[in-house]
């Protein structure tokens, strides 16, 4: 589970900065690396297939994103006071193209 702030940054489930927005695409906040890219609150790996979502977004994947250039790094936000938890969404159903295999952790180490 992750929280996003739109086209700004991405925390985990205990607020920690994990990835940063830039023209619609999700770098990591540890390594600068490129995540993939970002539609809306979708958050796609390298092959544009959907690793996080949210449930009043469209879950749909696109094709191979083109690689941009390395986005400026973001400068640390202040840690945001933790929301309360939500109910657990329905999982849509499968995207054409299908689901990413990276987990949420596995696509941060990219």
């Amino acid at each position: 589970m992750a929280w996003i702030e739109p086209g700004q940054h991405i925390f985990d489930s205990h607020m920690n900065w994990i990835a940063y927005l830039a023209n619609n695409h999700a770098w990591s906040a540890e390594t600068g690396n490129w995540l993939g890219a970002v539609r809306g609150l979708l958050c796609m790996d390298h092959a544009g297939r959907p690793v996080l979502w949210n449930p009043n977004e469209r879950v749909m994947g696109t094709a191979r994103p083109t690689r941009p250039t390395r986005a400026s790094r973001a400068s640390r936000p202040s840690r945001p006071s933790r929301p309360s938890r939500p109910s657990r969404p329905s999982r849509p159903s499968r995207p054409t193209g299908g689901w990413s295999d990276l987990t949420m952790f596995s696509w941060l180490a990219q």
